[in-house]
């Protein structure tokens, strides 16, 4: 822990840490690293409650709030007690065919999502959480019920780690059998890059709303998806279909980043607006970005 306080950002680079050998390990350094940074960030004096407390929900009883943490953070806080669990939350990940794109040595969507879910369960474990996994391409791949021991953690990371991107798309479909499935409402993370019918995706997402549950969504892009920067004469190739077109970038470049700023809009405006946390995260970006954004969202449930 020493060698992390020294020097905690290396931890959450994704080109530094997706070069060690285990997702466990990963996972483990970009949270240790995460709660170094929470401890040095404006919100230092709240990390302390975050791993002893959860948020305050109607029903509790009154004398279980920690005043002292009111005094620090205007929030209400009920002591946590060792085997409660706190929450119950579903991380869902996109393995389809399109995640499986990168460019100028990124990381793949695919692993970038996969660290970024692992390290979200390591954290939701730490907050003794019960954590439960989904993976979807045009079908469900796996799906693991929540639980909150701690050995279970370990399941979970392995059947993460062994996943290969697998077929084509049904991001719409398999979200509201997803959501057919969740019987008990909670958290739910969605990681994708979201590439299908827009209004079909948002129907689905909306699904996990209705059945009144939480829900974070997390685009992942590479970088050149938003620019579509390539600069030279190309040959583009659809993962999922094989098909094949040879175009040269710089004369649609405009109308695609258009299109793309749309797209990307339109959708964090449909999220927004039905009360769905909406984060776009580009494959570079360091992991505490979106781990802030979980550290947020879980702050505020009651």
């Amino acid at each position: 822990m020493a060698e992390i306080e020294q020097d905690y950002r290396k931890y959450l680079d994704p080109s530094i840490v997706s070069k060690l050998n285990s997702l466990e390990l990963k996972a483990r350094l970009v949270v240790e690293g995460f709660m170094v940074g929470l401890h040095k960030s404006p919100y230092h004096g709240f990390s302390a409650e975050f791993s002893q407390h959860r948020p305050y929900m109607q029903g509790d009883e009154l004398r279980n709030i920690d005043w002292k943490a009111y005094a620090k953070t205007e929030k209400y806080f009920i002591k946590q007690f060792e085997e409660e669990t706190n929450l119950i939350s579903h991380v869902i990940v996109d393995i389809s065919k399109s995640m499986d794109f990168s460019y100028n040595n990124n990381l793949k969507k695919l692993e970038y999502s996969s660290i970024l879910a692992a390290s979200l369960m390591f954290l939701m474990m730490k907050q003794q959480d019960a954590v439960g996994l989904a993976l979807y391409s045009d079908r469900i791949e796996h799906m693991l019920s929540p639980r909150s021991n701690r050995a279970y953690l370990t399941e979970l990371l392995k059947t993460l780690a062994t996943v290969k991107p697998s077929s084509k798309t049904q991001t719409a479909n398999c979200l509201n059998l997803i959501a057919e499935k969740v019987k008990r409402k909670g958290l739910i993370i969605i990681i994708s890059d979201f590439f299908d019918d827009i209004n079909s995706v948002l129907t689905a997402i909306k699904h996990f709303r209705y059945k009144k549950n939480e829900v974070v969504v997390f685009q992942v892009l590479d970088p050149i998806e938003r620019s579509f920067a390539f600069g030279r004469d190309a040959v583009f190739k659809d993962l999922e279909t094989s098909e094949e077109i040879i175009t040269q970038p710089f004369q649609i470049q405009k109308a695609y980043q258009q299109a793309m700023s749309e797209y990307i809009e339109y959708l964090k405006e449909e999220c927004l607006n039905s009360g769905i946390e909406y984060n776009l995260i580009d494959t570079s970006t360091p992991f505490d970005k979106a781990l802030f954004s979980y550290f947020r969202k879980r702050a505020r449930l009651v």
